[in-house]
This record gives C-alpha cells, sequence and structure tokens, in this order.
C-alpha cells in the first residue's frame, strides 16, 4: 500500500529570507482572495456555477498583464497556482457537504495562517541534511530535523505560525500491507469530566489546555483593549495573543497525539461514538423572539467541549489505526449511558448524576462513564455481528420509563 506522510519542522530563516517569505505569502493571499471574489460573484448569480482551476489559472496570467497588479510578476507562479487548487478543493468540499464544510473565506493579513507549497520537489529543491533549498529566491534554508525523514519527498509547504516558519515535507513510500499485533477490542466513551473512558475501566483525564491558560488569556485580551489600536505596542500584544493561542493549540495537539498513540497501538478495533460536534457546541442564545434557555451552563458546556479536541482526536485516531492495520468503528450515540449493560433498560433516571449510574429495575450500579464504554463495545459487537445500527432491541421498541414507573412494579414483584 502507498503511504502519505508528513513530516514538519520548525524553519530557521534569516531576515532577508523571512521579509522574501512574506511577500511569497503575500502574493499567494492576493490570489487567493481575487479569485475567491470572482467565484462568489458566480455563486451568488443565477444559472452560473463556480469557476474551476483551470478557469481560475487564466486569471493570474490576465492580473499579470494588468499595470495594477503588475507586480505579480515577481510572484513565483507555482505558488499561486497550488493556492488556486486549494481554492478549488474548499468550494468542492463545501458543494459537497464534506465533513460539514463551510464556504471558503477571505484570508486576512495577520488572521489566517499564511503557507505557500512548493511541487516538483526533486526537480526545483534539495535536501542536505539540516538545510533545505527552495526555488523564488529562497536558496539554503536550515530546519531543526528533530527526525528522519522517510520515503520520497513530493512536495513542500511553508507556513507562518505562531511567531515562527515552519516547513513540512509530504512523502510517499511503498509498504506492505499492515496487520496489528494485536487483537482486542475497546469500546471508548469521550466526556468532559473524564476525556475518555475505556470500556476496560481506565480513563484518561482531560488536559484542559485553554481552561489552564483561560485567565492568563483574558488578561492580555483587556491589555490589548487598553492600547491605541493599530499602534507599535497594539500590534506586540496582539503578538502575544496570538503566541499564547498557538501555546493552547499545541498542548491540545501533542495531548491527543498522546492518548490516540496509546490506544490505537494496544488495540486493533476501536468503537467510539458516532457524535457531532458542531452540533452539540452550538449555541443556546437563540434571539428576542425566542430567547435560549440556561444559556450560561451550555456556553460553559460547549467550551468543556471543544476544549477537549473530540474531532480531532477521532482524526488522529483513525489514521493511525490504517497506518498500523487496525480500524475505527463509529457506532449511534443515543442512550449509551442511559442503558443498563446487565439488563438492558433504558431510562433517564438510571444516570442519577454526572458520573454516578444506578438501574431502576436491576439495581446496577457502576460509574456512569465507564458504563456508556461498556455499552459503545457492545454496540460494535452487534453491529460486526449482524450489521445492524448497533441498538439493543430495548433502545429500539421498550418505552423510557421513569423511576416513579418503575418502582409500582418492583414493589409488587417483592
Amino acid at each position: 500500500m502507498m503511504i502519505r506522510q508528513g513530516f514538519k519542522f520548525r524553519l530557521d530563516a534569516s531576515d532577508a529570507q523571512s521579509a522574501r517569505l512574506r511577500v511569497l505569502c503575500g502574493h499567494a493571499r492576493f490570489v487567493w482572495n481575487q479569485a475567491l471574489a470572482k467565484c462568489n460573484e458566480a455563486a451568488d448569480a443565477e444559472g452560473q456555477r463556480v469557476p474551476r482551476y483551470e478557469t481560475m489559472a487564466k486569471w493570474v496570467t490576465a492580473w499579470k498583464r494588468d499595470l495594477d497588479t503588475q507586480w505579480l510578476r515577481e510572484a513565483y507562479t507555482d505558488n499561486l497556482q497550488q493556492k488556486l487548487k486549494d481554492l478549488d478543493t474548499a468550494w468542492q468540499r463545501y458543494f459537497k457537504k464534506v465533513n460539514g464544510a463551510e464556504r471558503p473565506r477571505f484570508k486576512k493579513k495577520g488572521k489566517s495562517r499564511d503557507s505557500i507549497r512548493f511541487v516538483n520537489f526533486s526537480k526545483y529543491c534539495q535536501i542536505d541534511n539540516r538545510r533545505v533549498k527552495l526555488p523564488a529566491g529562497m536558496g539554503w534554508v536550515r530546519f531543526r530535523k528533530s527526525r528522519e525523514i522517510v520515503g520520497t519527498v513530493k512536495n513542500c509547504t511553508v507556513g507562518f505560525e505562531g511567531g515562527h516558519w515552519f516547513i513540512s515535507f509530504q512523502t510517499e513510500r511503498e509498504m506492505p500491507e499492515p496487520a496489528h499485533p494485536f487483537a482486542s477490542m475497546i469500546g471508548v466513551d469521550m466526556g468532559v469530566a473524564r476525556f475518555l473512558t475505556l470500556s476496560d475501566g481506565t480513563f484518561i483525564e482531560p488536559v484542559g489546555a485553554f481552561k489552564a491558560n483561560q485567565q492568563k488569556l483574558a488578561r492580555a485580551q483587556r491589555a490589548l483593549a487598553r492600547k491605541v489600536k493599530f499602534s507599535a505596542n497594539w500590534y506586540k500584544q496582539k503578538a502575544r495573543i496570538n503566541r499564547l493561542h498557538t501555546r493552547i493549540a499545541n498542548i491540545r495537539r501533542d495531548y491527543l497525539h498522546k492518548a490516540s498513540d496509546q490506544i490505537s497501538k494496544n488495540h486493533a478495533m476501536v468503537v467510539i461514538e458516532d457524535l457531532k460536534v458542531s452540533n452539540m457546541s452550538r449555541s443556546a442564545k437563540g434571539d428576542r423572539e425566542n430567547p435560549g434557555v440556561n444559556v450560561k451552563a451550555k456556553s460553559c458546556l460547549n467550551r468543556s467541549i471543544l476544549d477537549q479536541g473530540w474531532y480531532e482526536f477521532r482524526r488522529q485516531l483513525e489514521y493511525k489505526q490504517a497506518f498500523r492495520g487496525g480500524e475505527v468503528l463509529a457506532v449511534p450515540a443515543h442512550h449509551t449511558s442511559q442503558t443498563c449493560p446487565k439488563c438492558q433498560h433504558v431510562s433517564p433516571d438510571n444516570r442519577t448524576s454526572q458520573a454516578r449510574f444506578q438501574c431502576v429495575r436491576c439495581d446496577f450500579k457502576e460509574n456512569a462513564d465507564l458504563v456508556g464504554a461498556i455499552n459503545i463495545k457492545a454496540r460494535g459487537h452487534r453491529v460486526l455481528a449482524c450489521g445492524e445500527s448497533g441498538l439493543p432491541d430495548s433502545a429500539k421498541q421498550e418505552p423510557v420509563r421513569s423511576r416513579e414507573e418503575v418502582a409500582p412494579s418492583a414493589a409488587h414483584a417483592a
């Protein structure tokens, strides 16, 4: 099988090289915005289709001939073409609703991540130990090679993030079809109080990267509000805030990689809930006619959900399982924490608190997150065995009964 893998390193560019990279990123950002404006006009007009890459590529030639934009002749053409291909891909993802993709947006200097891509690496670029030779007048640039680059480098992307330049090499190599060294199956319940609870009884505590730095971020933002907008000190404070956001993202990403790697290494089949994170974290504010209920509590819950990085964890787990020869199975999330794993009775009264589960029928007691993980694994078995939705018959047919409805029948039986 063909493996595509990325290797990301910190780029130690000189002042002159950094200035050249900013110019190249500015060229690419301008082309993206100009092309997006034309695409938006076509998308909003009746009977017109959004132009594809072949049409957009001709616009660049016209802009280079225009007196107002002839400075684009100094740009590196491959960077502009790759940026237009990215725009074309973004439109196609939006039309096909791939993972809930949104409509492409304009890129603003300093707010969006600036990046450029160099293709035909073997023809125009070269790697010499800890140096990489880039075209467009860049020359040799040093980078912090923290690990060996495996495979044939096909292209590289240079981007500015958190006050530093980074370079990512995309490589390709052929490998035999992987086979996972273990044959175990595990159910994983994702939560807020506990980040992950496994069906074998173990759990992983949340890191809470945003929560740990929330007050520091608030102080920095208050300091920014007191400064004169667009002054030198305002830009310095804004850079501090960007670095803090980058630190929060790096802590979360590192934690997710360690957690997903630990689970992927030890289990061939991982069963998770098919959660719609965007729907779960949607604002409950409402409007003037229909104001929301418990808005403050819901906003705190939304913040905690997004701080855990559930969707990113699932993405990492899926590609790591595919790399190792394992599999990730997503099952319906309905009533996983309200279903008794012993008697299969479903009721909201089974979960007496956030962490406590007690069945109103058979009096089974256990941690609520562990119950959810056990039910997720059981649904995974049903999906693999019967190809069904994974819901037990009790969850499909039996009406949900409250504790008051169950109590009389239990007393009568006694």
